[in-house]
């Protein structure tokens, strides 16, 4: 199984800051000390302005990548803008379109630093440049590999940005479990929305998890691609989480 990294283009954050950068590092280190021969790790090429212009303004991918998004616009993604910031976006989401070509080859795959679901088709938000689920769905119909995309994202927040990017699409379908009270605090609408309440637990979960899943499979019927963004954040020991899984 190929899985794809993006950690060695690093992200200078100011000191204090909260977003855990280290954490992709940490988990590819923890694939290389498991030693599985199952595994083979990968770092991916960069995306491209065709590939990032399936999904989002080119306007908005000039200004991003020339670091002229304004102070609002920066308050909002969460990160100060720097040549490497850029970088490491298009890194992640060309390994999301590696992981889908070979997912598609394979069976499945990996890309160990993605799930930017809240860049919007013009704007950025919540730590996120580019939209790299909807990028690869985008990359994957235009090659002529697939043509219906599922997207299963059990973030603890909600894939707004998705939602947005593939609005109106019936070959793209888009299904979100998060905390109802958790950021984004204004949602989008993805083609399926299952809100939890603060402190669920394991029970509840899987079988909120479970009822989603065979809903979204039966409305993305004939679907050739199941992209799925696994957060860690549902977990008990996040401390924005808000919800208690084990």
């Amino acid at each position: 199984m190929k899985l794809f990294y993006c950690d060695h283009f690093v992200l200078p954050l100011p000191p204090g800051h909260r977003f855990p950068m280290d954490k992709y590092r940490r988990l590819r280190e923890r694939v290389v000390s498991g030693r599985d021969p199952r595994f083979e790790l990968h770092p991916p090429p960069a995306v491209s302005d065709a590939e990032l212009g399936r999904v989002h303004d080119p306007d908005y991918i000039r200004r991003a990548s020339r670091g002229e998004l304004d102070a609002r616009e920066l308050r909002a993604l969460g990160f100060p803008w720097s040549e490497a910031l850029i970088e490491r976006s298009r890194r992640s989401s060309g390994a999301t379109i590696a992981a889908c070509r070979a997912a598609l080859a394979d069976g499945a795959a990996a890309n160990l630093a993605g799930g930017t679901h809240h860049a919007a088709p013009a704007a950025a938000q919540g730590f996120c440049v580019f939209n790299d689920a909807a990028v690869a769905a985008r990359a994957m119909q235009a090659e002529g590999r697939v043509q219906r995309v599922l997207i299963v994202d059990a973030d603890v927040h909600q894939g707004n940005g998705t939602a947005l990017c593939l609005a109106g699409d019936d070959s793209v379908f888009t299904f979100s479990i998060h905390g109802a009270k958790n950021f984004p605090f204004r949602k989008e609408t993805s083609d399926l929305d299952v809100e939890l309440a603060d402190g669920t637990g394991d029970d509840e979960y899987l079988a909120a998890l479970e009822a989603g899943l065979a809903q979204a499979m039966a409305r993305a019927a004939g679907a050739e691609l199941v992209i799925y963004l696994a957060g860690a954040d549902p977990f008990a020991g996040d401390r924005l989480g808000r919800l208690a899984l084990s």
